[in-house]
């Protein structure tokens, strides 16, 4: 692995730590060239899902575009980095085994896992993805969100 800083191939590995769900692999390593530390990550990678976008155009599954709206939705919640961390893996763990998924249904699957994570963000979140354009179409949502 390259040190970010002096881009030299000779570090340790310091710490390793596994997530609470067991799907990514955090190690603290060390370079030995100019002794600073960097984080790095291991994931399981979805191999070659496709998402099907509501024009019928196919794309490669790209999860840091996952990331960036749900950290939106999340911006000055309390929710940890780590947190979104875990649901966007669990959303990939949830794709494993497909090839061609809608948008619609990673849309779904991130709402779900954003509701039990945080009802604020989950309302920030289906404001943008179901397009919301009055004040109806928000109480709408909270209305449903109560009574479910």
């Amino acid at each position: 692995m390259k040190c970010p800083f002096c881009h030299e191939d000779n570090d340790r590995v310091v710490e390793t730590r596994m997530s609470e769900d067991g799907f990514i692999i955090r190690r603290r390593r060390s370079c030995n060239s100019c002794d600073r530390r960097f984080t790095t990550y291991e994931r399981i990678e979805v191999g070659n899902v496709r998402v099907i976008k509501r024009d019928g155009t196919r794309v490669p599954f790209d999860r840091d575009k996952v990331r960036q709206g749900v950290e939106r939705a999340c911006w000055k919640r309390p929710v940890r980095d780590s947190q979104i961390t875990e649901l966007v893996a669990e959303l990939e763990t949830s794709l494993e085994g497909e090839t061609e998924v809608e948008s619609r249904e990673i849309g779904e699957r991130t709402m779900a896992l954003l509701r039990k994570l945080d009802e604020i963000a989950y309302v920030r979140f289906a404001s943008v993805y179901h397009k919301f354009s009055t004040a109806k179409d928000f109480s709408e949502a909270l209305h449903n969100m109560i009574n479910d």
